[in-house]
């Protein structure tokens, strides 16, 4: 039933993949997916410092409540990231510090929710990567409905079960099973221009006609009148 099913997750990036990327900037891989994908500025971490990455593991929530993210957790394999569309409401908090310590146990690589959190200091002074919205005090329902391992969205980002999460202090961002290979290849090429730009700035030589010539495309003088 379309709301309210449990399914399996039939793949996701393996953990090779996985562990390539990780440590890598989210926003230089951000820049070769086009700067077109990004869960939203509102989701930060919770946590003090971690990076994240893993295969998502989708759930998908009515508004305040976390029923389906207690399901979730006795599915999720250890380097599993949980990826909860809960409609970004920050009404109730769903999940916690007690919920967080399941997690950590379990082995999950982090949680992302779209949603309210509670319990901010005890998991603000953890390394758990955990992500959200905002905070708040008031618990959850556990009524349902909601759906596990279906595509989800956050803020305009699609996350299919399996996709690659990664998460640093600058946000969120979903790598798609099939195109992770060519943007990690992409994302090194990035990193080696990026390393040469900072060493020409060091030497006093970074080319910056690039700007006049955007400016001159754009009918703007170059000089001061």
């Amino acid at each position: 039933m379309v709301g309210l099913q449990i399914l399996k997750r039939r793949r996701e990036v393996s953990p090779q993949l996985v562990q390539a990327f990780k440590g890598l900037p989210v926003a230089n891989v951000s820049d070769c997916m086009a700067r077109m994908t990004s869960a939203g500025a509102r989701l930060r971490p919770m946590h003090k410092s971690a990076y994240l990455a893993g295969p998502a593991l989708t759930v998908k929530t009515r508004p305040g409540d976390n029923l389906m993210i207690h399901k979730a957790l006795t599915m999720a394999q250890p380097g599993d990231v949980i990826v909860v569309d809960a409609g970004g409401d920050l009404t109730n908090s769903l999940f916690g510090e007690i919920m967080t310590a399941t997690a950590v146990k379990i082995g999950v690589a982090g949680v992302v929710l779209n949603g309210a959190v509670r319990d901010a200091e005890e998991i603000g002074q953890g390394e758990f990567p955990l992500y959200a919205a905002g905070v708040t005090h008031r618990g959850p329902y556990k009524d349902g409905p909601g759906e596990i391992n279906v595509p989800i969205s956050i803020d305009g980002m699609v996350i299919h079960p399996g996709d690659l999460i990664l998460g640093d202090a600058d946000g969120l961002l979903c790598v798609p099973f099939d195109d992770a290979e060519d943007i990690l290849a992409a994302t090194h090429r990035k990193m080696e221009a990026e390393k040469k730009m900072l060493a020409d700035i060091a030497a006093g030589q970074l080319d910056t006609s690039w700007i006049d010539a955007a400016l001159q495309r754009l009918g703007c003088n170059t000089e001061p009148k």
